[in-house]
């Protein structure tokens, strides 16, 4: 299937889940997810299944001042 990523591209297994995505990506802590634009809890990643078409946002903080 095909999702974005961050508005890129990328391909995933049909039944792939947010964690899988995030494991895809590389992703690295700390972050927050957005699937559609709604916000995920980190405690739903492995569960949260994704669609072909779906947008996933990996929004990492940002510090300073």
């Amino acid at each position: 299937m095909q999702i974005l990523i961050n508005q890129h591209p990328v391909t995933l297994a049909a039944s792939a889940t947010v964690a899988d995505a995030l494991a895809q990506w590389n992703a690295q802590p700390p972050y927050a997810v957005a699937l559609n634009t709604r916000f995920v809890p980190k405690s739903q990643y492995a569960s949260q299944s994704l669609q072909d078409g779906d947008a996933l946002e990996i929004i990492a903080p940002v510090t300073g001042g």
